[in-house]
């Protein structure tokens, strides 16, 4: 049997073919076995069955849409009810707590989430969960939100929103503008804007103005997706009813919201 000699120059080239097909090969086969032993994103959903029923409606649909992308996007999404699960026994096997429908009401509960996002947590909050009566209520919170609740349009009414930055992992590949379903759009004050923490991510585009008919936002600037630079946090308006998981480019940017929170993009 003949066989090619490593001295001659078509030798060479074919063992330095074989071993550029080698290196790939192996190269290929340690991403593969990398990709599949990846850790996945601890999420826990707190969520409240005893609030209003748009609310929950809103919760349920969350919670079956996350359980959609779990398995694609190699997330260990679970839930809970029980907001005294807000400690620190539980908290320290988290990275990425949802306030689904609801917030803390107890002292323990808001001292174990102020020291779990002081130590490097991640949240995203819907809707209802950004909700205070005041800045008395909950300080620290009103930092960390960067603003309070100041009014609200009602009846819940789809609304064209502005992507206002389009290279936050969040939000890319989002398109500049898109209605976002019915839902009930909250103002702030102070704007959050204003507040050099803040990063606005979406916006009230004008053209909805006025917006609302028993109750109504006149204008200004609504933001209505914003992060806070100084934490791994986002908190987001939209929650209010059972239309706010028909929009596919909606539920992508939640997506993304979720696997930027867990350390994926």
């Amino acid at each position: 049997m003949s066989r090619g000699n490593p001295d001659c120059p078509m030798g060479r080239l074919a063992l330095r073919r074989c071993l550029r097909f080698l290196c790939a090969f192996i190269f290929a086969s340690a991403s593969v076995s990398v990709s599949s032993q990846q850790e996945p994103i601890r999420v826990l959903a707190f969520y409240s069955t005893h609030v209003e029923q748009d609310h929950v409606e809103f919760a349920m649909q969350a919670i079956s849409f996350f359980q959609g992308i779990a398995a694609r996007d190699h997330l260990d999404f679970k839930t809970t009810s029980n907001w005294d699960d807000l400690n620190p026994m539980v908290l320290k096997n988290c990275q990425v707590v949802l306030w689904l429908n609801e917030f803390p009401s107890t002292a323990a509960q808001r001292k174990a989430f102020e020291d779990f996002m002081e130590h490097g947590g991640a949240w995203m909050g819907f809707h209802v969960a950004g909700w205070m009566e005041s800045r008395a209520t909950w300080p620290w919170f009103a930092d960390f939100l960067g603003t309070v609740f100041s009014g609200n349009s009602w009846p819940p009414l789809p609304a064209t929103l502005i992507v206002d930055d389009r290279n936050h992992p969040a939000t890319r590949g989002l398109p500049a503008s898109f209605v976002s379903p019915d839902n009930e759009w909250y103002s702030w004050e102070p704007a959050p804007r204003k507040n050099p923490n803040i990063q606005v991510l979406m916006t009230l585009a004008p053209s909805n103005y006025p917006l609302g008919f028993k109750d109504t936002l006149g204008g200004g600037d609504v933001p209505v997706v914003w992060a806070n630079k100084k934490y791994k946090m986002i908190y987001a308006n939209m929650g209010h009813g059972s239309k706010i998981m028909d929009s596919k480019t909606q539920n992508q940017f939640f997506e993304n919201a979720v696997l930027w929170l867990g350390g994926r993009r």
